[in-house]
């Protein structure tokens, strides 16, 4: 990606344009838990154990609305053969996180999941640091937003909760937002994180944009976050397989879901 900004340039007026929320519609809470940490497991010895697959079926037994899975480009955790298992054995929805190149939204177009979430990726990080510089990206992320369209997918941006970024998002096209939640995870206690949030999805459902978050939530701190009016979707993953170490998979989910239920029963 290079670093000099450029004009954001109009969605083409063929493609389906993204919806908008009602003015004072409460969406309901969802909860996608990610399940690239048990791929992670798995391929320290890469062997057949154990199985994101079978992760995720049974997250979704417990409770989860959708499963989250990102390929990313060395291939580190999740496998092509775990996605392809995914698209035909999950009966909740498909969230295919990946990178804006050329062979991941092919994949994207052949498979057509619900959703994708593109996400900035770097081959050196140990998971993703930030979200995507959208301005400075414009031109390949409104191509990305395109593609997914006339494929039928649901396209979303993992962003910090930053105005421009989010306006920027709003004006290619995209479906959905997914604020990057890290800063607030590292500083819980800290204003400014959490208010950055509050404002960006305030700004986002102003736009039309469905509004997600994510990154380092966890029961301890995933409160907050879930009390947000207009956040309609929460990604979830290192925590709740960190959790299942101690109390099985199925009581992970259950327990973040009834944490997040209580927050946005708390706010309603």
């Amino acid at each position: 990606m290079n670093d000099a900004p450029e004009p954001v340039r109009p969605v083409d007026a063929n493609v389906t344009d993204h919806h908008t929320p009602g003015k004072h519609a409460w969406p309901p809470l969802r909860l996608f838990v990610n399940i690239d940490h048990v791929a992670t497991l798995r391929q320290a010895r890469r062997g057949l154990e154990p199985d994101p697959v079978e992760a995720a079926l049974r997250c979704e037994r417990a409770g989860a609305d959708g499963i989250t899975a990102h390929l990313r480009e060395d291939r580190r955790h999740i496998q092509d053969t775990d996605i392809e298992r995914l698209t035909t054995s999950i009966a909740t929805q498909l969230n295919f996180e990946c990178a804006a190149t050329e062979e991941m939204l092919a994949i994207a177009e052949r498979i057509r999941p619900v959703e994708v979430t593109l996400v900035p990726e770097r081959r050196e990080e140990v998971t993703t640091e930030g979200g995507l510089a959208v301005r400075r990206n414009v031109t390949l992320l409104a191509d990305a937003v395109t593609r997914l369209k006339r494929a039928g997918v649901r396209s979303s941006l993992f962003i910090d909760p930053d105005p421009d970024a989010i306006t920027c998002a709003a004006e290619i096209g995209a479906d959905a937002i997914e604020l990057h939640t890290g800063t607030y995870a590292h500083h819980p206690d800290a204003p400014g994180p959490l208010e950055a949030l509050r404002h960006g999805t305030a700004l986002g459902r102003s736009l039309g944009l469905a509004v997600h978050a994510g990154h380092g939530l966890t029961v301890r701190n995933v409160g907050p976050v879930a009390a947000i009016d207009g956040i309609e979707e929460l990604n979830i993953g290192h925590s709740i397989v960190s959790r299942a170490v101690f109390i099985g998979l199925d009581e992970a989910v259950r327990e973040i879901r009834t944490v997040m239920a209580s927050a946005r029963a708390r706010t309603s």
